[in-house]
C-alpha cells in the first residue's frame, strides 16, 4: 500500500489511547522538536501512554498541518498523518524538514523507495539538511550497503551531536563486534542526551546489548529502562535482534517474549518473535504471534509473506524417520518437509544424504544430535526465501537455523543450475558447528567448516572456487582472520560475501591439513567456551592469530598462487574457447579449450572448458578423446547433468555399466526429477543383478506420472520380477496390457508368471 497516493479524505480519527502500529515508537531527538509535541514525547517515554494518547489526541486538531501529521503518526494514525504531511508540503513547499519528516512515515510503513525519494527532495531544498541525510542512512543501513558508512560521517560532520546518527553508527559497530567502538559512541550519546534532556531509552538498549554480547545477560541497563518506563519493551527487543544476527535463536524468543509481555503492542517483536518460532519449527505458536503483527502492522511484507507460507504448509508432506519415539535410543530422528507433488520422488534421496551426513559428522566432530533435524524443501525459491527472511529475492541456495535445515528443491532453480545435494551437505555441516557450541560459533568459522566439508567429504569432488574469488587474492582483499566475520555481515565491495565463505573454507582446509581434524573440534570447543577468534586460535592451534594471517598467505600462494597468476590468460583462453564454439570453429574451439584447461585444470563449475573440449572432439572425430575428456570432468566434480548423463550412455555404450551406474548416480545428486535418469538407470540396476535399486528408481519414476505409462508400469512389474514378488509383478502386468494390449514384453513376462 503506498500511503503517499491515498487521497487526503482518508482520515481516521478518534483514538485516544496511543497505538504503534509498525512497532516501537522512536525517541525523537531533533532539539528543533515543535514544544507542544515534546510535552506529549516526554508522558509518551516514561510510560505515561493514556496521559501521552490524549495529549496527541489535542494536537490533531491543531492549526499547523506539520503538527498535525506528528500527532496523528504518534497516534499510529498513518493515513491521517500522510493526509496532513500532503497539506503541510502544499503550505510550506520550501520547508525541507516536512519532507523528511514525511520520509519517516514512510519509513515507519516499511516503504523505503517512497521515503528515500522525499529524503532526496528534501536535500534538493537544503542539501545539508541532517534528518534527510539520518533517513538515507537509515535505508542504507537496513540494506546493508557500502555506503552507510560514509553518509553517517557525512552527517556527523554537519551535526557533531546528532543522537540518531551516533546511534545508528553505534548498532553497526555491535552488529560487526566493534564492541569497544561502540561503547565508546553510546557513552558520548549518553552525555549528549544529558545535556538535552532526551530520553536516554535507546540509549539503553544499546547498552544491554552491548552486555549481552560481552556474556552479560542481566545489564544495569535493562533495569534503569524499565525505572524509566516499565512498558518500553524494545529493552528487551534490541538485544534479542543481535541474539538473532549471531544465530542464537532460542534466546532471542525468550527476550522476544518478554517484550511483548510488557508492550503487547510492539508489532515489530511479535513479528521477529513468530519469524524465530518458526525457526523452532514452532508453527502454530509463530503463526499466531504474526498474526498479531500483521493485525497491528498490516504494512510489513514480511509479515504477510510468512503468514501466506504458512499458509502454503499445507501442501507439504511432514514425514518422520529414525528412532526418535524410542526412549533408549540416542537416534534423535529426522524429520522430512516436502511438497506432496515431489515428496515421493525426493523422499529417499534426501533421506540416504541427510543419514549420511549426520553419520560423518557425529563421528568427524564429536557431538551426538539430541533432536531430530527438520529438513525443508521448497519447490518455489520465493517461498524458500520468504522462510529465511521473510521478503523474496534472495540468492540463497539453503539456511540453517540450529536444527532445521530450509533450502531450494532441485524444482527451484533450473536444472543443473546448483547442486542440491552439496547444498545438503553444507548446511548439514551447520547444524553440528552451530548445536556443539550452542550457537556461540562465528559466522564465518561455521561457514568455514561447511565449505570445507563440501570440498573433502561432500558428494561432489574437488574445491569449487568462482574466478572472482582469485582475483580478489590478487588484489589481496582476504581479510585477517580476527576480522573475517565482517567480510559477510558489512561488506565493503561487490562479491565479498562469495569471497569470504570461499576464504573462510581455505582457512578450515588450512588448518586441518596442518593441525589435523582434532584442531577443527578444538576451534569448536573454544567457541563454546566463548571465546572470540584471536583467542580461540591461540588456544586451539597454539599459534597468534597475527602469524597465522602470514602463514596461511604463504599456504594461499602455494595452492592457488598459479592461478592466480594465470587468472588473465584463462579468462582469454575462456572467451576464445566460447566465441570458436559459437562460430563452428572447432579445431580453434579444442586448441582454445586446452589452453584454457592447462591454466586451470580444476574449474569444472558454469561454462567450463572442458564441455567446450568435448564438443569440439566430437565434431572432429576424435570420440574416445571426448569421453576421457568427459571422464576427467566428472572425476574433478563436474555435474552439468546432460553431459554426465551423455557420459553415462558412453560408457554403457563401451561395456562399461558399472562406471555407467555411478555417474547417473550423481546426477540424482543435480536433477533427481529428470524421468529419462531414473529410467535408465533402473534398467542398468537390474541388468547389474541389483533389483532392489532398480526398484527405487522405478518407484520414483512412477511417481512423476510419466507420459508410457505403460512401460512405468513394466518396469516396476520386472524390479518385483527380480525379486520374486511375483503378486505385484502379475499386478503391474496387468496394469501395463489394460493400457496397451499389445504389449508383447509384458505379455511374454506374464506368461513366464504363470508358467
Amino acid at each position: 500500500m503506498n500511503l503517499r497516493h491515498l487521497p487526503s479524505a482518508v482520515c481516521v480519527m478518534g483514538l485516544v489511547v496511543l497505538a504503534a502500529s509498525a512497532g516501537a515508537y522512536e525517541i525523537e531527538y531533533s532539539p528543533e522538536r515543535p514544544a507542544e509535541l515534546a510535552a506529549c514525547d516526554r508522558a509518551r517515554y516514561r510510560g505515561e501512554r493514556a496521559q501521552a494518547g490524549g495529549c496527541y489526541q489535542v494536537l490533531v486538531a491543531h492549526e499547523d498541518p506539520r503538527i498535525k501529521a506528528e500527532a496523528a503518526r504518534a497516534l499510529g494514525n498513518q493515513r491521517g498523518a500522510n493526509a496532513f504531511f500532503q497539506t503541510a508540503v502544499e503550505q510550506y513547499a520550501d520547508d525541507a524538514d516536512v519532507r523528511a519528516r514525511w520520509g519517516y512515515l514512510f519509513l515507519e510503513t516499511h516503504q523505503d523507495s517512497e521515503a528515500a525519494k522525499l529524503f532526496q527532495e528534501s536535500l534538493r531544498l537544503d542539501p545539508e539538511h541532517v534528518p534527510a541525510i539520518v533517513g538515507l542512512a537509515r535505508i542504507s543501513a537496513g540494506r546493508f550497503e557500502e555506503r552507510t558508512r560514509e553518509l553517517i560521517e557525512e552527517a556527523l560532520e554537519l551535526d557533531a551531536d546528532n543522537l540518531g546518527m551516533l546511534l545508528l553508527r553505534a548498532r553497526m559497530d555491535l552488529e560487526e563486534g566493534v564492541i569497544d567502538r561502540a561503547e565508546l559512541g553510546l557513552d558520548r550519546a549518553l552525555e549528549i542526551a544529558s545535556d538535552q534532556g532526551v530520553a536516554p531509552l535507546e540509549i539503553y538498549a544499546l547498552k544491554a546489548s552491548a552486555d549481552l554480547l560481552r556474556g552479560t545477560v542481566d545489564s544495569e541497563w535493562t533495569d534503569r529502562a524499565l525505572a524509566y518506563d516499565p512498558s518500553y519493551g524494545e529493552i528487551y527487543a534490541t538485544p534479542a535482534y543481535f541474539y538473532v544476527i549471531t544465530r542464537r535463536y532460542r534466546e532471542a524468543i525468550e527476550l522476544y517474549r518478554k517484550a511483548v509481555e510488557i508492550e503487547p503492542d510492539l508489532y515489530a517483536a511479535h513479528a521477529d518473535l513468530g519469524a524465530n518460532l518458526l525457526r523452532e519449527n514452532k508453527v502454530a505458536e509463530a503463526q499466531q504471534h504474526l498474526a498479531l503483527a500483521y493485525r497491528g502492522d498490516p504494512f510489513s511484507a514480511p509479515t504477510v509473506n510468512t503468514l501466506r507460507l504458512i499458509d502454503s504448509f499445507d501442501n507439504f508432506v511432514v514425514s518422520r524417520f529414525g528412532k526418535a519415539d524410542d526412549p533408549a535410543s540416542a537416534d534423535p530422528g529426522v524429520l522430512l518437509r516436502l511438497h506432496k507433488d515431489e515428496a515421493q520422488v525426493l523422499e529417499p534421496y534426501v533421506l540416504d544424504l541427510v543419514d549420511r551426513s549426520i553419520e560423518a559428522y557425529t563421528e568427524r566432530y564429536g557431538f551426538e544430535l539430541a533432536e531430530p533435524v527438520v529438513v525443508e524443501l521448497y519447490p518455489d525459491h520465493d517461498d524458500f526465501a520468504v522462510r529465511t527472511s521473510g521478503l523474496p529475492g534472495i540468492g540463497l541456495l539453503g539456511v540453517t537455523f540450529g536444527y532445521l535445515v530450509a533450502m531450494d528443491s532441485p524444482s527451484g532453480r533450473s536444472e543443473g543450475d546448483f547442486h542440491w545435494g552439496t547444498t545438503l551437505w553444507h548446511e548439514m555441516a551447520h547444524v553440528f558447528t552451530l548445536e556443539a557450541t550452542n550457537h556461540l560459533v562465528p559466522r564465518w568459522f561455521s561457514e568455514g567448516v561447511s565449505v570445507y566439508e563440501e570440498w573433502s567429504t561432500g558428494p561432489l569432488s574437488g574445491r569449487h572456487i568462482p574466478a572472482e574469488v582469485f582475483q580478489a587474492i590478487g588484489e589481496d582483499k582476504f581479510l585477517p582472520v580476527a576480522d573475517l566475520d565482517r567480510g559477510f555481515i558489512r561488506p565493503t565491495y561487490e562479491g565479498q560475501v562469495i569471497v569470504s565463505y570461499m576464504q573462510a573454507g581455505l582457512i578450515c582446509e588450512y588448518i586441518a591439513a596442518n593441525w589435523g581434524q582434532q584442531a577443527l573440534e578444538a576451534m569448536l570447543e573454544a567457541y563454546r567456551d566463548d571465546l572470540d577468534t584471536a583467542t580461540a586460535i591461540h588456544t586451539a592451534l597454539g599459534i597468534a592469530s597475527e602469524a597465522f594471517d602470514e602463514q596461511f598467505a604463504a599456504y594461499i600462494d602455494a595452492e592457488l598462487g598459479t592461478v592466480v597468476a594465470n587468472l588473465t590468460s584463462w579468462g582469454a583462453e575462456q572467451r576464445a574457447a566460447h566465441e570458436s564454439a559459437q562460430r563452428g570453429q572447432w579445431e580453434e574451439a579444442a586448441a582454445a579449450s586446452e589452453r584454457a584447461i592447462e591454466l586451470y585444470p580444476e574449474y569444472v563449475d558454469a561454462g567450463s572448458a572442458y564441455l567446450i573440449r568435448v564438443r569440439a572432439q566430437e565434431e572432429t572425430g576424435a570420440h574416445d578423446a571426448a569421453v576421457a575428456t568427459l571422464r576427467e570432468y566428472h572425476r574433478l566434480g563436474g555435474y552439468d547433468p546432460s553431459a554426465l548423463m551423455q557420459l553415462g550412455r558412453w560408457l554403457v555404450d563401451a561395456g562399461e555399466r558399472d562406471a555407467a551406474i555411478d555417474v547417473f548416480e550423481d546426477v540424482l545428486l543435480v536433477a533427481p526429477l529428470s524421468e529419462p535418469v531414473h529410467a535408465d538407470l533402473g534398467d542398468w540396476l537390474i541388468a547389474a543383478d541389483r533389483p532392489e535399486q532398480a526398484l527405487a528408481e522405478y518407484e520414483a519414476l512412477f511417481a512423476m506420472e510419466p507420459h508410457d505409462q505403460a512401460a512405468a508400469h513394466f518396469r516396476l512389474a520386472k524390479a518385483h520380477y527380480s525379486l520374486d514378488n511375483l503378486p505385484l509383478a502379475r499386478e503391474h502386468l496387468l496394469y501395463a496390457l489394460e493400457i496397451a494390449p499389445h504389449y508383447r514384453e509384458a505379455q511374454q513376462l506374464l506368461l513366464e508368471i504363470v508358467r
